[in-house]
């Protein structure tokens, strides 16, 4: 007699007849129905949605920006006249600039009596510092007034990434008004380079600093108080990157199977320990009564 292929069956069927619905069963099936769908939607949630892994590493993420490094720079000075309002730039790869116009903007404060400045310039891979002085003026004032208020100060491209909470511009809204007219200010940098890749695998390079600030009066070789803003900074060897991830497919099909097939195996056991205690309970109140 040839094999019948009913005999391979592993999810062998009860007849209807031998079964029995109750009140018990059916409440907790719907409790079971309601707590698997909610488990689907929070998983479902979370494959839809884009998570953020950051990692740390050694390297120059950026090898094509030829060793450069842009930077956007906003900053008032609202005692001081445009005229006498320069950027100056220096590095330790000889870069010496004095009084950088190259895509910048000077825009009068007060009626003419303090000044707005902004630029866009690149500064070398190595230390250096840019400052903000009256160094390129024709003639040097006599009591330069430098309080003043850093609306942005970043490197690199820019980044408008909600999960990203870093300090891409951690001077905007520095504010020195109160601070010494004739005061120097040292704010000292240390860069760290910063990789961001979406889902599509496109990278975008920006940096975050860190800062650290004093104030100090100096004095030139003449006697003379001449005081600037300065922006020294270095890099750091580590590189942050953010990297966009979603959940794989496969991933969430195997966790929607275990929570439904773990939820309706939860939900049997309870039913049936609720059902055999019942059972139990009537036998016990049948012996009673007999």
């Amino acid at each position: 007699k040839p094999y019948d292929l009913k005999l391979f069956d592993i999810y062998r069927k009860v007849p209807k007849d031998l079964t029995q619905p109750t009140y018990t069963g059916a409440f907790i099936s719907i409790l079971c129905c309601v707590f698997i769908l909610f488990l689907f939607l929070s998983e479902l949630t979370g494959f839809i949605a884009t998570e953020i892994v950051n990692e740390l590493y050694v390297d120059d993420p950026d090898k094509d920006s030829g060793g450069k490094i842009e930077v956007s720079l906003n900053i008032s000075l609202p005692n001081l006249h445009c005229d006498l309002v320069g950027l100056d730039i220096q590095d330790e790869m000889g870069r010496h600039e004095v009084g950088h116009i190259e895509n910048s903007m000077k825009i009068p404060l007060n009626q003419g009596d303090g000044c707005r400045f902004e630029g866009e310039f690149t500064i070398n891979k190595v230390p250096g510092n840019f400052h903000v002085s009256t160094h390129s003026a024709t003639a040097q004032p006599q009591n330069p007034d430098m309080t003043h208020t850093i609306h942005k100060l970043a490197f690199g491209e820019k980044l408008q990434v909600q999960k990203v909470q870093g300090a891409f511009n951690a001077l905007g809204g520095a504010d020195k008004m109160s601070s010494n007219p004739l005061a120097s200010h040292d704010y000292i940098l240390k860069i760290v380079p910063t990789v961001y890749e979406d889902l599509s695998g496109r990278q975008r390079f920006s940096y975050q600093y860190t800062v650290a600030n004093k104030e100090y009066v100096a004095y030139s070789h003449t006697g003379r108080i001449i005081p600037a803003i300065w922006f020294r900074y270095d890099l750091s060897p580590i590189t942050v990157k953010y990297t966009e991830r979603r959940q794989p497919l496969y991933r969430f099909i195997t966790t929607i199977c275990a929570i439904i097939g773990g939820a309706f195996t939860v939900a049997g056991i309870i039913d049936s320990c609720i059902f055999t205690a019942s059972e139990a309970w009537k036998k016990i109140q049948i012996g009673k009564m007999s």
